[in-house]
């Protein structure tokens, strides 16, 4: 019988996001997955120690296909033995597979897990939809598979495949969140990941660049970064969603390319890791509403895990919540009533960028980095999900001075 334990998390690492085009184009995504797990490796895994990897990625239409999990842990040279899972809840997927690691760990069905996800937007190919019938005498048009809606059933309500960008501004209007408000929030997005990379705050987060190096890129840090953004910058950009719009280009996040795991075992498993947990997954909640309010979903997705925790937010000292668009992260830093201050304060993926299926270990390994500087015991990270989805994971860092 399975005795019930806790999770713990114990590393994170990740890639530097390469811009769609940019450093990182030319590897595959299954390489990039490969790179954060031999980085685990490389920082003192044993790769026996190992019970399971669970991978997210968002597109699994190209490169990634076939499990990008087992393929990624197969590249990096884990143990046949070692069986692999990838998931897709899109822009969350990599928060959902360090969720569904933790209840495995919970349960007493393993005892280490590597959990992770990855995303190559530059890769992502077009598709073509395969006919009905051989022969078809119309033409066919192929679909890019970076972002987004596509082949979409006919019978979905057309309120609900409204664009990413499109859905958002309808959050715009709901609550009235103003340009110069959305544009002010990605300027200190950017502000703050410039300092932070400048301060060596990422260091330990980040891959060796001769990991990188084999397979040809040459990236030191994120590549979206603008260290020269400034508000006159960013006001002139065009709306990009209608000539009445709000969102452009530089209040919202990026296409981008890039990979994170996390490393997650139980209480006991530290003597197995030769290493002690940072922080306890003390509560996780999931929230879904109509698909064209998703922005919103990491509210209610939020209060669930601090329920589930047993806190509120006034005990909450470090907020890691992806910035999709400067618009629903405010409208859910509003909704939360929290200090603007806590929120990602080493930036967010305005700035660093938003490779869908690596964003939520992203958040999550950077959550736990900043609660262990800063001493802080409780932190929360959350994420917005296309089609009305939201999650999000509450830390505990035992070792906090109260």
């Amino acid at each position: 019988m399975s005795r019930q334990t806790s999770a713990y998390l114990y590393d994170a690492v990740r890639t530097p996001f390469g811009k769609i085009g940019g450093a990182l184009a030319g590897v595959r995504p299954d390489d990039l997955g490969a790179v954060v797990i031999t980085s685990l490796l490389e920082r003192g895994l044993d790769a026996e120690a190992v019970d399971e990897v669970i991978f997210g990625n968002a597109n699994g239409a190209g490169e990634e296909n076939r499990n990008v999990g087992r393929m990624s842990s197969l590249l990096a040279g884990l143990p046949t033995s070692v069986p692999a899972s990838t998931v897709n809840r899109l822009c969350g997927s990599s928060l959902d597979a360090a969720m569904i690691a933790s209840r495995t760990i919970e349960t007493g069905d393993a005892e280490v897990i590597i959990a992770g996800g990855v995303e190559s937007m530059s890769r992502a190919p077009w598709v073509l939809p395969k006919p009905s019938r051989p022969y078809p005498a119309g033409d066919v048009t192929a679909v890019s598979t970076t972002l987004g809606w596509r082949l979409i059933n006919p019978r979905m309500p057309k309120e609900w495949t409204a664009s990413l960008g499109e859905a958002n501004e309808q959050l715009q209007q709901k609550f009235g969140i103003s340009r110069q408000r959305q544009d002010a929030f990605a300027l200190t997005s950017h502000e703050r990941a410039t300092l932070a990379w400048r301060q060596g705050k990422y260091e330990k987060l980040i891959t060796g660049a001769p990991l990188l190096a084999e397979y040809g890129a040459e990236l030191a840090m994120d590549e979206t970064i603008r260290p020269n953004s400034s508000a006159e910058s960013l006001a002139k950009l065009k709306p990009a969603f209608g000539t009445d719009g709000t969102i452009t280009a530089g209040n919202a996040s990026s296409l981008n390319d890039g990979a994170a795991a996390t490393l997650i075992g139980s209480e006991h498993a530290a003597e197995r890791l030769g290493s002690a947990p940072q922080a306890r997954i003390a509560g996780r909640g999931v929230m879904a509403l109509d698909p064209q309010l998703f922005g919103y979903a990491p509210v209610e997705a939020a209060n669930r895990a601090l329920a589930r925790a047993g806190i509120g937010w006034a005990d909450v000292g470090v907020v890691e919540l992806n910035e999709a668009f400067a618009v629903q992260s405010l409208a859910c830093i509003d909704a939360w009533g929290v200090d603007p201050e806590i929120v990602n304060q080493w930036g967010g993926a305005i700035a660093i960028g938003h490779p869908l299926g690596a964003s939520g270990g992203r958040i999550l390994g950077t959550l736990v980095a900043i609660m262990k500087e800063q001493d802080q015991q409780w932190g929360v990270a959350a994420i917005c999900i296309g089609v009305g989805q939201g999650l999000a994971v509450v830390l505990e860092n035992e070792e906090a001075v109260s």
